[in-house]
């Protein structure tokens, strides 16, 4: 592949053939360094753990533009349940078929072309730079948190950030995520004494204690949404006994909840939320009742301005389209890298991420590539 013949569709091929599950790296990374860097590009590895990422920046002017994602997938599932070879990476009637096809090593592919066909045409006033992790689909502790956080202590300059995640709702263009609702795990534990069923006042049982909790938690209205967001919500996720027996009382129970929150609550205080709960039940319990939790993102908004302009307007001249400006669905990078640059997220349509035959039609890629071209050649004309 050349700098100015490079194909987004047999790239993203190439992707998906390195079966590349969190935390396997499966080559991805080795291959996208050397498209890089015969286009120019500087390459830095950062490993940290087991977590192979890559930082590579073509260029040292200002602004520096940085594409951001991940070359880890998650697991096929049942691959009997699959037309064809997850990792195959086969076109089908138009439709590249195969895992990470939307989600997302079609979005390296599509930006690395699109860098390849601007610098055919010219070179950009600024710099291009790629962040690249393999652990978005993960914990998310040794990739682009490590990263950014690496970023910062040096000094690096990143100026703005698009990173590729499949954003779009039902066709190519017609979403733009500007932020994200923030996310925290915690884990109820409960821990009572385990008796016999006809000789309650000899146990402890912690059942009713962990479902009066739990209704507690759920009574809670968290918000009525938030300028730009949708209300927060909780929801449990798992609730835990393990009593294979019939007339015994358990000794522990224990559940999990998860919150999406928009930027009217900080995690720090949801977890805080949990604790007080917990001291709550203790009062009224002979065992012991205790939380933990995890933030794995605080909610962020991109303002609206000149560079969510710049994304709009080049989805609008290639697509046609006028893309909504949303904070829906889950979390992403992106809630690592706002905290050193503006960062929007546009990709394919998401439809069948995470999903068996998870597939992206080839035109749409090849869109996505133009798309991303625009975008480049719009923020240096606006930022340069």
């Amino acid at each position: 592949m050349t700098a100015a013949t490079l194909d987004a569709v047999a790239l993203t091929q190439a992707l998906i053939r390195r079966p590349s599950v969190t935390p396997a790296d499966a080559g991805a990374m080795d291959l996208i360094q050397r498209e890089l860097e015969a286009l120019g590009f500087g390459c830095r590895r950062m490993k940290f753990g087991e977590i192979e990422n890559l930082y590579a920046r073509r260029g040292t002017a200002r602004p520096n533009l940085c594409f951001a994602g991940h070359t880890d997938v998650v697991p096929v599932g049942d691959e009997a349940a699959w037309s064809q070879d997850p990792f195959a990476g086969d076109i089908r009637d138009g439709v590249l078929l195969g895992r990470g096809a939307v989600d997302m090593k079609s979005a390296i592919a599509a930006f690395t072309a699109a860098v390849a066909a601007v610098l055919a045409r010219g070179e950009p006033k600024g710099s291009l730079s790629f962040l690249i992790t393999g652990d978005e689909e993960g914990l998310a502790l040794d990739g682009t948190r490590k990263v950014v956080e690496a970023l910062l202590a040096e000094g690096e300059a990143i100026d703005h950030c698009v990173v590729g995640e499949p954003t779009s709702a039902q066709a190519l263009g017609d979403m733009v995520k500007i932020g994200r609702r923030g996310s925290i795990n915690a884990w109820f534990t409960v821990e009572g004494k385990q008796g016999h069923v006809a000789y309650p006042q000899r146990a402890a049982n912690p059942i009713p204690v962990l479902v009066r909790l739990l209704g507690r938690l759920q009574d809670r209205v968290l918000d009525e949404g938030y300028p730009e967001f949708q209300p927060s919500n909780l929801e449990v996720t798992t609730i835990d006994v393990a009593n294979a027996g019939t007339n015994v009382i358990p000794a522990r129970a224990t559940a999990r909840v998860n919150i999406r929150f928009n930027p009217g609550h900080q995690g720090a205080d949801l977890a805080a939320w949990f604790e007080e709960e917990c001291r709550r039940a203790n009062e009224e319990f002979s065992g012991t009742v205790s939380v933990r939790s995890m933030i794995s993102g605080e909610a962020f908004l991109t303002e609206q301005g000149p560079f969510t302009e710049v994304i709009a307007e080049a989805v609008r001249e290639t697509t046609g389209r006028e893309p909504d400006l949303s904070t829906t669905g889950g979390t992403s990078d992106a809630r690592f890298i706002r905290s050193i640059c503006p960062v929007v997220e546009f990709g394919l349509v998401g439809t069948t991420m995470h999903a068996v035959d998870e597939r992206a039609p080839v035109e749409e890629i090849v869109g996505l590539q133009r798309v991303y071209e625009r975008i480049i050649e719009r923020y240096f004309e606006r930022f340069a």
